[in-house]
């Protein structure tokens, strides 16, 4: 079992930037592929980014390209998301997850942390 909290999110002006954290208390987190998503009030949870095991595989989100970037310390149980050049449609809560299949994780995930809300004022 794999319990992940979020950290860094907050009050940030169009333009900004914010570097998000997941720290994770399991033991076998290198097994797991990890990923950033977020959700707007009357919206789908929608990934973000994911990052392979050992974070050879990274995969975006079209709207966040150039603009995020994924990464990921096996040695410390955490994995990152800096965000740059945020704008009001990057508002939302953020959350970070982690399951077995890289694959399945772009469309779901079996562990989820409790979120961080990222407000981007305009």
């Amino acid at each position: 079992q794999v319990q992940l909290v979020e950290s860094g999110g907050g009050l940030v002006q169009a333009g900004g930037s914010l570097r998000l954290s997941c720290a994770a208390s399991g033991r076998t987190f290198d097994s797991y592929a990890m990923g950033w998503f977020r959700q707007v009030p009357g919206k789908e949870r929608e990934f973000v980014a994911l990052i392979g095991r050992s974070g050879g595989r990274i995969t975006y989100v079209d709207s966040v390209k150039g603009r995020f970037t994924i990464s990921r310390d096996n040695a410390k149980n955490t994995v990152y998301l800096q965000m740059n050049s945020l704008n009001a449609e990057d508002t939302a809560v953020y959350y970070c997850a982690a399951d077995f299949n890289y694959s399945d994780l772009r469309s779901r995930a079996e562990y989820w942390g409790q979120g961080t809300q990222v407000t981007v004022s305009s």
